[in-house]
């Protein structure tokens, strides 16, 4: 059983979270029928997560096998026979779809077929095509919000939908950098296996998702200033303090990234990571106090 929860990377479901953030931006915290909704979706996404998962290690299991830490996983380590992930994967997403479809708004089914195809897509192509794939990736973070939003029927903020783009575009960057530079110091003369990136494209990648995470904070900076955020927060210049804060969090992950440190998915670290459990405390104070109208 615990082979099949691993093959499940249970643990990855923790990106799911961001479906979570629509509910938490709208300021719902009282609409305990729409909270129970956002859970149900986050179960529903979790599922559909992991048939995908399985699909993807089952068709990259060759590629798995040549990888330094990726060869120990359940089909690749052939712990796991490949007959049992075919037969996995699709009854999870059977089993996801008619959850949806039993117990979410229909929009919620349609962002999670398009979430499960675009996934799908980036299994069998375009995750070896250079940026191409982390513009997908980005996207399929960014999906997870979009869900969200239309599981509890609440219009996605351009602000927020800007944002996150932005943002994912340099945690997906941050994935292949850390990928990138794990295969240079293992093997130095190899491409990364199964991507189309060179290793002469370190540089390049870190300076694109360096780039892609300030420019987050930059239309964070914007979003202050809109009149519309006046309706949200009594008080919307104490937001100025999420600012810099931000600007330490993604410059302390690239600079983890340089130094070889990042060794999971930038999300599922960051919810690891104790410093970044501090710097969204402290954002999630200034937001609190820019929301109740203390003047600081």
């Amino acid at each position: 059983m615990m082979l099949y929860i691993k093959a499940m990377r249970i643990h990855q479901w923790v990106k799911n979270v961001l479906v979570f953030v629509p509910y938490l931006a709208a300021h719902h915290y009282k609409n305990q029928r729409e909270l129970a909704v956002v859970c149900v979706a986050f179960l529903i996404f979790g599922l559909i997560a992991s048939s995908v998962y399985i699909l993807n290690d089952l068709l990259d299991v060759d590629d798995d096998r040549q990888h330094p830490s990726k060869c120990h996983r359940p089909f690749a380590s052939r712990a796991l026979s490949t007959r049992a992930g075919w037969f996995l994967w699709p009854m999870l997403l059977i089993l996801g779809i008619t959850g949806a479809v039993a117990l979410l708004p229909v929009q919620f089914v349609g962002a999670l077929v398009a979430y499960f195809l675009l996934t799908l897509a980036y299994s069998l192509r375009l995750k070896r095509l250079p940026i191409i794939d982390v513009v997908v990736l980005a996207g399929l973070y960014t999906m997870r919000i979009v869900a969200g939003a239309v599981a509890i029927d609440v219009p996605l903020s351009f602000w927020l939908f800007t944002f996150s783009i932005f943002l994912f575009t340099s945690l997906a960057f941050v994935k292949r950098f850390s990928e990138l530079l794990a295969a240079e110091e293992d093997r130095p003369s190899a491409l990364l296996r199964g991507r189309g990136y060179h290793r002469n494209d370190l540089q390049a990648v870190g300076n694109f998702g360096a780039a892609s995470g300030y420019l987050a904070v930059l239309v964070f900076s914007l979003y202050i200033q809109d009149t519309l955020t006046a309706k949200l927060y009594a008080e919307p210049k104490v937001l100025w303090i999420v600012c810099p804060l931000l600007l330490f969090w993604i410059s302390r992950i690239w600079l983890l990234t340089h130094r070889g440190a990042m060794h999971d998915d930038p999300v599922v670290f960051a919810i690891k990571d104790k410093t970044s459990w501090v710097v969204m405390g402290m954002m999630m104070i200034a937001m609190g106090v820019a929301r109740v109208g203390i003047r600081l």
